[in-house]
């Protein structure tokens, strides 16, 4: 079986975020990047699988500038096979990046497809569920556990109430949760290894979809300033200042 990982590029976890000046985007001049941490649970699982000997070729793929080869890089360090990149200097919409993935998909004909549930940039979520409802596949998102029987995924996934345990069909999507493993760091050897890795380059245009803008970003702003807290000294002047000060109750 072969299993298809998405990966993206964002500002590495460590790094605090900072606006521009002009408030028009957030400043990424001289910041760090890294692959996005449930990008990084995707590959791990999927290497796991590899490993199991329940799959025998990891793809991972990536969309966005020149620059993401640097993270399929590190994705292939971990154990991936090969790498695509789907090269756009536009700005990629969720809609469009599960376009571009669909013809990928199409493509490559995966037996699974396992994503991060969002990237910790944009946070939108949405991405793994476009892609499974262009492709027609089953989907098992927020998975905590995933365990292939022959051609079906039983995927454990975190919802409100607690676990779900969902059964899906191969070819299916998964999208990963912080619980479902704990990735591993890539060794030198195998950094070594990584460059000599086959990365493919592709355009939009190979795979004959357009990008283009639905939304118009308008303003970036960072979040205000917390206040500090304070101690009381009793619950009747607790009581006091949540009814007369915050007036919550």
């Amino acid at each position: 079986m072969k299993v298809l990982v998405t990966v993206k590029r964002v500002i590495d976890y460590n790094v605090k975020v900072r606006v521009k000046s002009d408030n028009s985007d957030v400043d990424l001049n001289n910041v760090k990047m890294a692959m996005n941490p449930f990008c990084e649970i995707a590959v791990e699982e999927a290497v796991r699988l590899k490993e199991a000997g329940i799959a025998n070729e990891v793809v991972v793929v990536s969309l966005g500038s020149k620059v993401c080869q640097e993270q399929l890089r590190t994705a292939l360090a971990l154990g991936a096979d090969r790498a695509i990149l789907v090269e756009s200097d536009d700005v990629l919409e969720s809609l469009t990046v599960a376009k571009l993935l669909q013809k990928v998909v199409a493509e490559e004909k995966p037996g699974l497809v396992i994503m991060g549930k969002q990237a910790i940039d944009t946070d939108n979520n949405q991405t793994g569920q476009m892609l499974a409802a262009l492709t027609g596949y089953p989907q098992g998102t927020f998975a905590s556990e995933v365990k292939i029987e022959g051609d079906k995924a039983q995927v454990i996934r975190e919802v409100d109430g607690g676990l779900q345990t969902v059964s899906l069909t191969l070819p299916a999507i998964v999208t990963t949760d912080l619980r479902l493993n704990e990735p591993r760091y890539a060794s030198l050897p195998n950094i070594m290894k990584a460059k000599r890795k086959p990365l493919d380059v592709k355009t939009p245009a190979d795979l004959g979809v357009e990008v283009k803008a639905h939304t118009r970003l308008v303003k970036v702003a960072p979040p205000a300033e917390r206040q500090a807290g304070m101690k009381v000294a009793s619950v009747e002047e607790l009581v006091d200042k949540l009814k007369n000060e915050a007036k919550v109750i």
